[in-house]
């Protein structure tokens, strides 16, 4: 979870547990709750992707926004680098939930919401995993139909 907090939050985090807070990040060695009180941008531990699970366009798109939440100094590169991929994202899918929801993400970007970016880029996930399933499946057939394709080419 990610907000900007208009008045006092309590959180509860596990131990070894990570929260990113206003770019800074604190790790507690133990069970711990805590009540920020004043306005803050935090993102758990749970919610933040590393570079290593970008595998796919909108999990980039993810990161790139995140970045933008956790590092706030690198904001302007950071958005740069958002304006540039959404362009090359929106060009790759066909499917008009992602791309309304590609929109949404641009408009929650523009406001500076990233925390709802954020979550509105985990709800297109599985719409993006569905897409590359059906494409992977087109691609590489049965293995009954490769087997028959190969022999009534070598017959």
């Amino acid at each position: 979870m990610t907000a900007m907090m208009k008045k006092s939050m309590r959180l509860s985090l596990r131990a070894n547990e990570k929260i990113y807070i206003n770019g800074a990040i604190l790790k507690v060695d133990r069970k711990v709750s805590f009540e920020l009180l004043n306005d803050a941008t935090f993102l758990l531990e749970s919610h933040v992707i590393q570079a290593d699970q970008t595998t796919t366009p909108l999990r980039q798109l993810y990161f790139v926004v995140q970045t933008m939440l956790i590092e706030p100094q690198n904001g302007e590169i950071a958005k740069a680098m958002f304006d540039r991929m959404l362009m090359s994202t929106a060009r790759i899918f066909e499917d008009r939930a992602i791309l309304a929801g590609l929109e949404q993400i641009d408009a929650l970007v523009e406001g500076g919401r990233y925390f709802e970016a954020l979550k509105q880029l985990r709800l297109l996930f599985v719409a993006e995993a569905a897409i590359i399933a059906a494409e992977e499946q087109a691609v590489v057939p049965a293995p009954e139909a490769a087997h028959h394709q190969f022999h009534s080419q070598v017959a």
